[in-house]
């Protein structure tokens, strides 16, 4: 009798954004993400008033 065969369900969501995040393919991509992810806090943040000039 052949052994049964135990199908493996689909990844779920968070599962596949981690893999596909973690890729080395993508490295550049998650990066780019991460950095204007920074920049954007920053900016609204009360650090960002330093870049106003004096008034």
């Amino acid at each position: 009798m052949a052994p049964k065969r135990v199908s493996h369900g689909q990844k779920g969501l968070f599962s596949t954004i981690y893999d596909e995040a973690t890729n080395p393919e993508n490295n550049t991509i998650v990066r780019s993400l991460i950095v204007f992810g920074v920049g954007v806090a920053f900016l609204h943040s009360s650090l960002g008033e330093i870049l106003l000039p004096p008034m």
